[in-house]
């Protein structure tokens, strides 16, 4: 195929003008691969709270603006530099969210190559990415799908994977619909554990019914949840694995719940200002408490495996937006009217 010299994107450009920092440029440059680079035909990508929080000025990390929107992006091999040796024109790839994550353990340096933040990210018909970036698409997902496993399945997969693996027959806990929760939600039954879920409302409880939960709780009718899940698992030990994305609002349960050596992985900070207490509650409660940023490039290749393995589909939200409505999605999600993850056709 003919690879055009100008294509559609949006950049972020400025941290000061909430989503009006976004701007639509209709003729940019399509970049030209490096030696070590493969060129992308971005056909999917999808949206994080990141993405949100950035042009307002909330995200805490390093920006290198202007840049390229978005982390998540998949998309079809278009042509690739003379020394890349694992894709071909007409592979179908996702991209790693911190290019230079390779190994297990993260650093400062790999820290600082997230897409969409400090390099250009996939909001854009064309990408050169570097061939340590990119991994094979699970055969049994479409575009929008595969790109919504970039951050947060990624983070969830990370989260039950990446310090002490899931076993079949423990307990995970998951709060609220959001992405990393609803992916924890399935690759944990896909493991064979068993699942606890929060929500606030009988409509998302249905729905997290359908994917597999086993027990759902309403926060808002139980304020003392956390101890309501510890009663459900095997002698009321507590489970082994918790996705606490709620910061201040929900560590407190967290804690009631967790079971001696859990693991509580921390995702996000929608709860607001920082937990009190939370180092002799670790301390008492005997577990550990792990910050999760996204993962390597080694887990994203596995957790692909097992997507297609276990014909794992994400949840989309029922609304998908287009490349120049893209500035429309960035509201919706705002407006929390999503449920799953929010993607977006290229």
């Amino acid at each position: 195929m003919s690879i055009p010299t100008t294509q559609k994107q949006w950049i972020t450009s400025t941290t000061d003008k909430d989503f009006d920092g976004l701007i639509f440029q209709e003729s940019a440059p399509v970049p030209k691969p490096s030696p070590t680079q493969v060129l992308v035909r971005i056909h999917g990508a999808s949206l994080n709270y990141r993405d949100l929080i950035i042009p307002r000025g909330m995200y805490p990390f390093p920006l290198a603006l202007p840049v390229v929107s978005l982390s998540d992006g998949a998309g079809e091999v278009v042509a690739v530099g003379s020394d890349v040796t694992k894709f071909k024109p007409g592979d179908k790839v996702l991209t790693l969210f911190n290019q230079g994550h390779q190994e297990q353990l993260i650093d400062v340096a790999a820290s600082k190559t997230g897409l969409g933040g400090c390099i250009d990210g996939t909001l854009r018909e064309y990408g050169a990415f570097e061939e340590s970036g990119l991994v094979h698409m699970p055969k049994n997902l479409d575009y929008v799908e595969a790109a919504s496993l970039v951050c947060a399945g990624l983070t969830s997969w990370n989260a039950l994977f990446g310090l002490r693996e899931l076993k079949k027959d423990q307990w995970v806990l998951v709060q609220g619909t959001g992405g990393v929760s609803l992916f924890a939600l399935q690759f944990a039954k896909a493991a064979g554990a068993h699942v606890i879920a929060t929500t606030s409302t009988a409509d998302k409880a249905e729905v997290l019914k359908k994917l597999g939960a086993d027990h759902v709780i309403n926060y808002k009718e139980d304020p003392n949840w956390g101890e309501t899940a510890r009663k459900l698992t095997p002698n009321g030990e507590g489970v082994e694995h918790i996705i606490e994305v709620g910061g201040a609002g929900t560590f407190t349960q967290s804690f009631k719940a967790i079971k001696m050596e859990g693991i509580i992985s921390v995702i996000g900070f929608l709860g607001g200002a920082e937990p009190k207490d939370s180092v002799i509650e670790t301390l008492a409660r005997v577990c550990i408490v792990r910050g999760i940023y996204v993962g390597s490039y080694g887990q994203l290749v596995d957790m692909c495996k097992f997507v297609e393995e276990h014909n794992i589909h994400p949840v989309i939200d029922e609304k998908v937006f287009t490349l120049e409505t893209a500035k429309e999605a960035y509201e919706y999600m705002w407006a929390k009217k999503h449920f799953g993850k929010v993607g977006i056709k290229i």
